[in-house]
């Protein structure tokens, strides 16, 4: 059996997970940016994995995020209790329409919108890492870029922190192949109007190495 699967967006964010990393049975790959092609590539290395007789034990999605202002500052760390497909639904007149309220039958939602953290990786984790902000994680397949659409976001998940592109994808991935799933997130930027002169990005990858100590 193998250890640990942790998979990233792009390079640079395995890199800097890599770069913090204790436990040479850490496997840490990119998979590419968004939900789709994240989950799809997840899938497959786990498939692979267990057919080579070496499944991994458990599967961590990690990487850089926007922060809710007020909820995660920048340069911190995040952990998610649950992973959300915050776009995944129906607008309608009246708001967002989750997936779970859209009448169809429960055998074609999986595992619905909402992904729970495994809660003794996610504990594991925050004893690892106790100045980490918990709180939900959004994935979107659209960044949010907009004072009223940060708004909606955040009245639509008062516990949410932060919000990427991949975890929930990666989640679905981990629970279709029975493995505990968790998210790991540092903040580059507070989330809102697009502003690239507030991202702080270095800021990040540091803390994202200096978080990769817990993953073992």
């Amino acid at each position: 059996m193998s250890g640990l699967l942790v998979v990233t967006a792009v390079p640079a964010e395995a890199d800097a997970v890599r770069a913090g990393l204790t436990d040479p049975t850490v496997t840490v790959l990119p998979v590419g940016v968004g939900p789709a092609v994240a989950g799809a590539a997840t899938a497959r290395l786990l498939a692979l994995a267990e057919g080579a007789g070496r499944p991994y034990r458990a599967v961590v999605s990690a990487g850089i995020a926007g922060g809710f202002v007020d909820r995660a500052p920048v340069g911190g760390t995040v952990l998610a209790t649950r992973s959300v497909a915050a776009d995944l639904g129906a607008e309608s007149p009246t708001g967002f329409i989750p997936v779970e309220d859209l009448g169809m039958p429960a055998e074609l939602l999986g595992g619905g919108s909402v992904v729970p953290a495994d809660p003794g990786l996610l504990g594991a984790l925050r004893t690892a890492l106790p100045a980490a902000t918990v709180g939900a994680v959004l994935t979107i397949s659209t960044v949010t870029g907009t004072a009223a659409s940060t708004a909606a976001l955040a009245d639509r998940h008062p516990d949410a922190v932060a919000e990427a592109m991949e975890g929930y994808g990666v989640a679905v991935a981990a629970t279709q192949a029975g493995l505990p799933f968790a998210e790991l997130r540092t903040v580059s930027n507070p989330i809102g109007p697009r502003d690239r002169g507030s991202w702080r990005m270095r800021e990040a990858f540091a803390a994202l190495t200096a978080a990769a100590a817990a993953l073992r």
